[in-house]
Formats: structure tokens, sequence, C-alpha cells
């Protein structure tokens, strides 16, 4: 991949689980590939973190992270990317 990019997740709305992808660019530095810190988190409305899927560092390529939501309640959840100047939230929905 060339740049950062998160994709909506699939199912929306889901019930119990749903497939989250994203990509991580090669970044060059030194003229050294070097991997990116990458940390993926699910939120709810009021702001409070309800899940953390991806957290370590991550070589450029195409991910896919599965969210469960067993235990939680229906409603509108958040899912944030966040990996060096990189930030990018979206929306998707739980249905019970």
């Amino acid at each position: 991949p060339v740049e950062f990019y998160l994709a909506q997740n699939f199912p929306n709305p889901f019930n119990p689980s749903t497939k989250i992808k994203f990509s991580v660019p090669t970044v060059i530095a030194n003229e050294v590939k070097q991997s990116q810190y990458v940390s993926l988190k699910v939120y709810d409305v009021l702001g409070n973190e309800v899940a953390t899927l991806v957290n370590e560092e991550k070589s450029a390529g195409t991910y896919e992270a599965i969210f469960n939501s067993t235990g939680l309640t229906s409603g509108l959840y958040l899912y944030r990317l966040q990996a060096g100047s990189f930030v990018e939230t979206k929306k998707m929905i739980l249905l019970k």
C-alpha cells in the first residue's frame, strides 16, 4: 500500500462480530524500510474505550481485525486507527 487506509467495517450493522480492514504503507527512513506502530481501538459514544484490536508494530501491508461485541449493548460504536501522525475514525452499529 502507498497510504494508510481504514475501511468501513463489514457487515454493518453487525451482531455479534464484524471485520475491520486497514492498510499500512511502506515507510522508508535512512534508506531502510521500517514498520509502523499501529493502534486500532473501539469506543462507545461516550468516548469510553471498549476494546483494543491492534496495539503493535506492523510492517507494510493490508490487515484485518475482528471485533467481537459479546457483552456490549446495541448502539453506535466508533473505531479509530492511529499510526504515527495518521488518525482516522469511523462509525459502526451493533444491533442485537
